[in-house]
């Protein structure tokens, strides 16, 4: 049976201050950039309206950067794709914001609706592209910066049966 006394005993976590670690100015861990992210996914009103479709090229906008990281927004139109790559020395996490896109590694292939996520580390080679009817705006973190985009050479009947890359 609980009383005053167990309280007493336990103590009132709000007394220990000194116990809580102060809230980031910026992100530092996986899970904190993909709470980033997500925070920017959810507030539309922080890139909705810097949305552009081009049909020559994918279109991209540096959203934010911060201390080691940055942020990109990027569309895909019908067809668009990145070739296969990976991002050099950047870990990041892939946001889709709008329409559906598809991720091909390796491994395989999966679709990335609105609200998907996927995370990668440094040196992880994969080829995205909106194979949809549809456009497709998602939202890339690298951390540190993205300095480098090395491509690769398509490997396996997966790749070589994409939409041309832009």
């Amino acid at each position: 049976m609980n009383s005053d006394n167990d309280l007493q005993i336990a103590g009132d976590i709000l007394e220990v201050q000194h116990l809580l670690q102060p809230p980031r100015e910026h992100p530092a861990t996986v899970a904190e950039f993909v709470g980033l992210a997500r925070a920017i996914a959810a507030d539309r009103a922080q890139w909705e309206h810097l949305v552009e479709y081009d049909a020559t090229s994918r279109w991209y906008h540096r959203l934010r950067t911060g201390p080691g990281y940055e942020v990109w927004l990027l569309s895909w139109v019908p067809g668009q794709g990145s070739g296969l790559h990976d991002h050099g020395r950047s870990a990041g996490v892939l946001t889709v914001l709008e329409g559906t896109l598809t991720e091909r590694t390796e491994r395989g292939t999966r679709a990335l609706a609105a609200g998907a996520q996927r995370v990668f580390a440094p040196g992880y080679a994969h080829e995205v592209l909106n194979g949809a009817l549809e456009p497709a705006v998602s939202l890339h973190v690298y951390y540190p910066g993205l300095t480098e985009m090395p491509m690769h050479p398509s490997a396996g009947a997966a790749c070589e049966a994409r939409p041309a890359a832009v």
